[in-house]
């Protein structure tokens, strides 16, 4: 079981080599060695994954709930503005998400302004580069302390 799942969408594994003008250099290890470093400072465990496959995101979701992991930060990359089925995997099981993205997305193509997942999230961080990630964890921290202190 794991406290915070952070998962990926497609085309997020080529971070550090795709567009880094948009997404900079800093590769998706970098990171996840980021994330793990905060999350173990706080004490919780995290697991990260990444899949260029729609099913598969959505695999790894279901598997999150039966293992009772607290909490999702996903950036679904493409898929923000076109999978109907993650978002309505993410619905089904009731995992507290934090939506996550490097650029603004509003400061994108007209296509990139909708998010499937911006309503159903309990925040969204966008278009402070890596630092967005850096950001979502920091918020998952505090959301689950702040869950466990008013489950106590």
């Amino acid at each position: 079981m794991s406290d915070v799942l952070l998962m990926n969408g497609p085309n997020l594994n080529l971070l550090g080599q795709r567009e880094p003008e948009i997404y900079g250099q800093t590769s998706l290890e970098e990171i996840e060695v980021m994330l793990q470093e905060m999350a173990q400072g706080a004490g919780l465990q995290l697991e990260t994954f990444q899949s260029n496959h729609e099913g598969q995101l959505i695999d790894r979701l279901h598997s999150a709930a039966q293992t009772g992991t607290r909490l999702v930060i996903c950036n679904p990359g493409a898929y923000t503005h076109t999978s109907i089925a993650l978002r309505d995997a993410f619905l089904a099981v009731e995992i507290p998400l934090i939506e996550v993205h490097i650029s603004n997305p509003h400061e994108r193509e007209s296509f990139r302004h909708h998010s499937y997942f911006s309503d159903i999230a309990s925040g969204v961080i966008s278009g402070f580069g890596v630092m967005s990630y850096q950001l979502a964890m920091a918020a998952a921290i505090s959301f689950l302390d702040d869950s466990a202190q008013t489950s106590e």
